[in-house]
């Protein structure tokens, strides 16, 4: 197939680049050469900024477009305008933050999203939910039943940027006594980006159509035995210090930024459901997932491969990178473990 990919160069878009040539597709990516400049062998790449023009994709023809950088409503709307006439499907990767909140652990795609962002919004971090909504209620208003939706909850593996599963691995595998709060019962979803990459691709290479949760795993994972997990797969060397909740939180300890996927659930009641969502639907259309120890393993050599952090244009639309300092880390574990 031919395949036009908005994006591409950083972690999921990477591997949907990857995972596109081993397959033997004909991939043309489209970015501002920005988060990875350097060329993919035989793969075409157009260097513009979709923001502002789009005009050198005018007039070409592709079997699909995978979006895999759509944060703007209006940026997505242009995008879709322009290319309907030249592709087939028109693949948009939203997120399961699309809901809003999560009151409870099942929902399914059939369930509301965020309402609408104030008008001229376009601050990703503080209304991501509200504009990620509306992205694919543009692309489906451009492209009606030519758009596959696809809403990922957390995605971890090699190339991650986002440092949140990652903490853990470099974390636990550094030994020692870690910080970890008390909250071994909480659900936990993730998928390994490669196992999310291939499934898209297979879903396009179906000209599939429709709107499908994609996390992890196929059966439930609570977060301290995730942990357990790490540990075992990273030499078993880490001590953890288990912190009760409403400790960390009197100390200030920000859930999911400083200590990742912790979310603190006794005080975020609409967070309840954030990693237990439904994904019968993206499993009964061939979602499958690689074992937890295989994706801390390759993470593992990657994080030892890897000289430095990655990095990134100033706006990049990536959150900060997760974890706690081994300063603050220290210092918590000074005043709360006891």
């Amino acid at each position: 197939m031919r395949l036009l990919v908005l994006g591409g160069t950083l972690f999921l878009g990477r591997h949907i680049v990857d995972t596109g040539r081993v397959r033997g597709h004909t991939l043309t990516l489209f970015n501002r050469g920005r988060s990875d400049p350097a060329p993919v062998p035989g793969v075409e790449q157009i260097h513009g900024d979709r923001e502002r023009d789009l005009s050198l994709l005018a007039d070409r023809q592709w079997d699909a477009a995978i979006d895999t950088s759509g944060y703007l409503p209006r940026v997505v709307r242009a995008s879709a305008e322009l290319l309907a006439g030249g592709i087939d499907r028109y693949t948009f990767v939203s997120s399961i933050s699309a809901y809003g909140t999560f009151p409870r652990p099942g929902l399914d795609e059939d369930a509301p999203t965020a309402p609408a962002p104030p008008p001229d919004a376009e601050d990703v971090v503080r209304y991501y939910s509200e504009l990620k909504a509306a992205c694919e209620r543009e692309v489906e208003g451009v492209l009606p039943g030519r758009a596959l939706v696809v809403r990922p909850g957390l995605i971890v593996g090699p190339r991650d940027p986002t440092e949140r599963f990652t903490y853990w691995v470099r974390r636990l595998a550094g030994g020692g006594r870690v910080l970890v709060p008390r909250a071994m019962d909480q659900p936990v979803q993730l998928i390994d980006v490669r196992d999310l990459a291939g499934w898209i691709l297979d879903l396009v290479e179906a000209r599939a159509t429709g709107v499908f949760n994609a996390t992890g795993p196929a059966t439930p994972l609570t977060f301290g035995s995730m942990l357990e997990r790490i540990r075992s797969a990273t030499g078993g060397r880490a001590e953890f210090v288990w912190v009760p909740e409403d400790r960390l939180a009197e100390a200030g300890v920000e859930p999911w930024g400083e200590l990742p996927l912790w979310l603190d659930l006794p005080r975020h009641e609409a967070f309840r459901g954030f990693l237990a969502v439904d994904i019968g639907r993206a499993r009964r259309a061939g979602l499958t997932f690689r074992s937890l120890e295989e994706t801390v393993a390759d993470t593992l050599a990657w994080l030892r491969q890897r000289a430095d952090p990655p990095k990134q244009a100033s706006d990049e639309v990536l959150p900060p990178p997760a974890g706690l300092s081994k300063e603050r880390e220290s210092d918590l574990l000074e005043r709360l473990a006891t």
